[in-house]
């Protein structure tokens, strides 16, 4: 992950990281895994990145990222740095004793977590919540005191806090290989108006209440597989659906207006939250 301003294609390792013990960081992995979220990559909808992974880049499965071709430089710096899926936030600014710099760590649920390292600067709180698609910072080259890299953006996906093959928009990335062009097609499909989810049912319409519960009055239903904008999101009472039990319900309709469904018969590519408190 660290790379020498002056290196072109040298593969020498930028090991700075290898053998670091994941915690050290303090998060406590989530021993129960879940469906891995719609991951996307964390830059905006249709820029192109190059990525450079190789066999002894620290954590194995990690990627570097920079929007601009060899040479190496510092032409990405504060470039925006987006969620690749909605969660809460853990900030580091910098993390000490290790080589990630300023850093900023996605709980997603089920144990998946994604890293953002080497920020130049960090654009929420820590403990915050997230949306897919919401900047969260700037690419930099921030890193331990000593150590020299040009700016790129260290990107990770973690389950249980183990590296694994990292996945954008269901196609799991080139390995071993230098350069490589991805297209963000992160948050492409949002509304303006809030996050884009999914009604998933086993086949009939989801009803849709004036309240966060099922006391509230029905004043609507949405069809299975229909696309819902999700304004915001209050907790409420506990419902068993497709995405097994929350109690996170998702208000669909315009600001002023109460029209709630279940986040558990929602898709939205996150098991947390993915838009604010109502």
């Amino acid at each position: 992950m660290h790379r020498p301003v002056s290196a072109r294609r040298a593969p020498t390792p930028r090991s700075l990281l290898a053998g670091f013990a994941a915690a050290a960081l303090g998060l406590l992995a989530n021993n129960a895994s879940a469906a891995k979220p719609n991951f996307q990559m964390p830059f905006a909808c249709n820029q192109t990145w190059y990525g450079d992974t190789y066999p002894g880049h620290g954590l194995r499965y990690a990627v570097d990222l920079n929007h601009k071709l060899r040479p190496l430089s510092d032409g990405d710096l504060g470039s925006p740095v987006v969620a690749s899926a909605g969660g809460k936030a853990t900030t580091y600014n910098p993390h000490p004793g290790t080589g990630y710099g300023k850093l900023v760590v996605i709980d997603h649920g089920g144990g998946w977590t994604t890293w953002y390292a080497h920020l130049d600067s960090i654009a929420i709180a820590n403990g915050a919540n997230v949306n897919q698609g919401q900047k969260i910072g700037t690419l930099g080259k921030t890193t331990r005191p000593g150590n020299s890299i040009s700016a790129h953006l260290h990107y990770e996906q973690r389950l249980n806090n183990d590296d694994q093959k990292i996945v954008w928009n269901g196609s799991t990335i080139v390995y071993d290989q230098y350069e490589v062009a991805y297209k963000s097609r992160n948050s492409c499909g949002t509304s303006p108006g809030g996050v884009t989810g999914t009604v998933r049912t086993a086949g009939s319409p989801l009803n849709v209440r004036s309240g966060p519960g099922t006391t509230y009055s029905i004043v609507g239903s949405r069809a299975n597989g229909a696309s819902v904008s999700i304004r915001c999101q209050k907790a409420g009472e506990s419902v068993s659906g497709t995405y097994g039990t929350s109690n996170i319900w998702n208000n669909i309709a315009p600001a002023g207006s109460n029209q709630y469904i279940p986040d558990a018969y929602t898709y939205t590519g996150s098991d947390g939250r993915v838009a604010p408190d109502c």
